[in-house]
């Protein structure tokens, strides 16, 4: 009987774990879809994609020497990178029109969570807002996918 009582625990417990890890693969890829729109290299201002980006194979990176002042950034898979940090997105989730993204980044200093509020624009550019109440935002273009 105790070892049907054992048996019957360890079943349960693994069960558990698994619908665990599945819903963890879940969001993820739940979160993941939601990104799709967002992969790429993006650049705002008047600087041409080329001074800021060199195109390696199927992978946008930034040009060395790395200017850590180019407003660009780099969505991969659920990473985005700054000329200055690399960070981990967390979740992303719609609120209205704009997507609001929880990012834990890391830069050669410090690490912290940061929240983007971002919404693509009908013209295939991309608008991150520094909070709700920005309605104009700063427009980015794509450079790569």
């Amino acid at each position: 009987m105790r070892l049907a009582g054992f048996l019957g625990a360890a079943g349960l417990g693994l069960i558990m774990i698994m619908c665990s890890a599945m819903s963890s693969a879940l969001s993820g890829a739940a979160a993941q879809s939601g990104l799709a729109r967002f992969q790429g290299a993006w650049l705002s201002g008047s600087a041409d994609c080329a001074e800021v980006y060199a195109s390696s194979g199927k992978e946008a990176s930034f040009k060395r020497p790395v200017d850590i002042f180019a407003p660009a950034f780099i969505v991969t898979g659920s990473r985005l990178r700054t000329p200055q940090a690399t960070c981990r997105i967390k979740s992303a989730r719609a609120t209205g029109d704009r997507q609001l993204l929880v990012l834990d980044c890391a830069n050669s200093v410090a690490g912290s969570e940061v929240r983007v509020l971002m919404s693509l624009q009908p013209d295939g550019s991309l608008r991150r807002y520094f909070n709700e109440r920005d309605t104009t935002g700063t427009e980015y273009k794509q450079c790569s996918r």
